[in-house]
């Protein structure tokens, strides 16, 4: 017994260590952006730069990976392994778990970007004229490719190592469990915790740019509604009252306040693509799908791993896909550790099923909806001045696309709606999976732990925005992840030797 309450004491030791350290590093970037705005700004600049010049394939090379890699987990002898006992049975009905993890791995990001992002394509396409039918065909193809089967791979693979480390083999659920087999109890060490201070760093970048992205549509909404004032000021009141109401929703737990966000977040959703589709270009909507579908699966590999040795390109693949991936993978541990939390008693197939498949085909259907329409009415229309003026205008684009259909201003009112309660519900998950990283894995992080999290991530967020706004969002993004997706490619090889393990 007296074994047993030292190993746990040694355990909530390190959990503290964790945590401190990580609030340390965490806390001395937010005072290097408050007070030497200029110099954060020139250094990550730089360091993008690099990472871009030079590391930029090993994105690439990764996320497809770990596509591979979770299509082999899905096919293979090791599906029918159940995350848990044998006896155990999902703790969430499939819809809700579906709608939690759909809004902590997309969230506000494809609301921010569903519009915004094929017009942006359209006037500016990686290869080709801009405003021609080829135009709109690769942006709708790079769209699925952004935000399809990659991002939700990354995910998978990190969920289902987590999960299974978590549950099968009874370690505490942090990232650096996952790589038992391979470091043995070296996970409770330097080496260990290092691994979880990273995953700490990453997770509350990737955080922060979503909830800098979030706060800036949060804005353009309110002054596109409201007639408010779309300023970096009303920008920072944004974050200051989101911290309030998410700091007030975590103390709610997991069972109530997520997963009635989720589930409020989905069903509106939902609402909102039903009514595009009867209001909107119905006919043009399924031919989109249909077609960027084949353009997606015949083109997946040459997207995959595009580069540009013989220059013309690079700064369009810089700020799309390389951002993107950095993206992801800066989630990953959030995102994966909520997954995870939320997945026990379901077998490995249904996971990888939830996790890759079904999400990917939700998101593909959304994308079409939203960015087929929008297509619909900048190309077929001719409006060349439209699609110009929501390219310029990223922040207010979902809003000028709701403007031009019919129930315009109630789209925009539920559309507004989905975008506060999807800002909500990352900053509230991301708070809760960052408790538990910083405190060794426990499924229940303490209130304290968990409101201190949720001001320093909206702080970071803050600080990226006040030392320029979307583009230090995107190259902090960026650099925060390159050593996470190593750390990831070790990750998937750990987890096939447990998976063996257990047959």
């Amino acid at each position: 017994m007296s074994s047993k309450r030292n190993e746990m004491g040694s355990k909530r030791k390190d959990g503290s260590s964790v945590f401190i350290i990580s609030l340390i590093i965490t806390s001395i970037f937010i005072l290097w952006g408050v007070f030497f705005r200029d110099n954060l700004a020139s250094v990550t600049n730089f360091l993008y730069g690099g990472t871009i010049d030079h590391l930029g394939w090993v994105y690439l090379v990764a996320s497809l990976f770990f596509v591979v890699f979770s299509v082999f987990i899905l096919f293979s002898k090791y599906g029918d392994i159940r995350l848990g006992k044998k006896t155990d049975r999902p703790d969430f009905k499939t819809p809700s778990w579906l709608a939690m993890l759909f809004g902590a791995g997309m969230g506000i990001g494809i609301v921010y970007w569903s519009v915004a992002e094929p017009v942006t394509h359209y006037t500016n396409p990686p290869t080709g004229e801009g405003f021609t039918t080829e135009a709109a065909n690769t942006a709708m193809k790079y769209t699925f490719f952004h935000w399809g089967l990659d991002p939700w791979a990354i995910y998978t693979v990190i969920g289902l190592a987590l999960a299974f480390f978590q549950y099968n083999k009874k370690l505490p659920a942090a990232i650096s469990s996952v790589f038992y087999p391979v470091l043995g109890d070296r996970i409770y060490g330097p080496v260990g915790k290092s691994i979880d201070i990273l995953s700490v760093f990453a997770t509350v970048f990737g955080i922060a740019t979503s909830l800098g992205l979030g706060a800036m549509q949060v804005t353009a909404g309110m002054h596109h509604i409201f007639g408010a004032p779309n300023t970096l000021v009303v920008q920072l009141i944004v974050i200051a009252v989101a911290t309030v109401i998410f700091t007030i929703s975590i103390n709610t737990g997991l069972e109530k306040g997520i997963q009635f966000l989720s589930n409020a977040a989905m069903a509106l959703s939902f609402l909102i693509m039903l009514l595009i589709l009867i209001v909107g270009p119905t006919l043009t909507i399924v031919k989109t799908f249909m077609n960027t579908t084949g353009l997606y699966l015949t083109d997946y590999l040459q997207m995959s791993l595009r580069q540009t040795p013989f220059g013309g390109g690079e700064e369009w693949l810089a700020s799309w896909t390389l951002f993107y991936w950095a993206w992801w993978i800066a989630w990953a541990p959030f995102v994966g550790m909520f997954i995870a939390r939320v997945s026990r008693g379901r077998t490995v197939r249904e996971f990888v099923l939830g996790v890759l498949i079904v999400p990917t085909l939700g998101t593909m259907l959304w994308m079409s909806i939203f960015g087929g329409s929008a297509l619909e009415l900048v190309h077929n229309g001719a409006n060349g001045e439209l699609a110009t003026y929501i390219a310029d205008n990223i922040n207010l684009s979902i809003f000028t696309f709701f403007e031009q259909l019919p129930l315009g201003f109630f789209l925009s009112i539920v559309g507004f709606a989905v975008v506060v309660i999807y800002y909500i519900t990352v900053a509230d998950t991301a708070t809760f999976v960052l408790g538990m990283l910083s405190e060794r894995g426990t499924l229940n992080p303490s209130n304290k732990i968990k409101v201190t999290w949720g001001v320093i991530q909206s702080a970071v967020a803050a600080v990226l925005l006040f030392a320029g706004g979307l583009e230090v969002l995107q190259t902090a993004s960026l650099i925060a992840a390159l050593p996470f997706a190593l750390i990831m490619v070790l990750m998937c090889f750990s987890l096939l030797k447990g998976l063996k393990s257990e047959l």
